[in-house]
């Protein structure tokens, strides 16, 4: 069965997004997506829509010690 996709027309503000990931990544992308019978594009908009962010607006499993230049470990939640 094809994965069900949106209706024609019904995107508000559509772009294409090009990039180059490992394929162990778009595989599981699309294993999960054909478990929920959608596109990866579909699945990839609902995990992001979805996805929980730390204090400093990264999501909660990015490791503490990748900090920026000039930024102090301190946590502001």
């Amino acid at each position: 069965m094809a994965p069900r996709r949106r209706p024609r027309g019904t995107l508000v503000d559509p772009v294409s997004v090009g990039y180059v990931v490992e394929a162990e990544a778009k595989r599981k992308l699309d294993d999960v997506a054909d478990l929920a019978g959608v596109s990866s594009a579909v699945m990839f908009e609902h995990i992001m829509k979805h996805l929980e962010l730390n204090g400093r607006g990264l999501p909660i499993t990015w490791p503490q010690q990748e900090l920026h230049h000039g930024e102090l470990p301190i946590d502001t939640a």
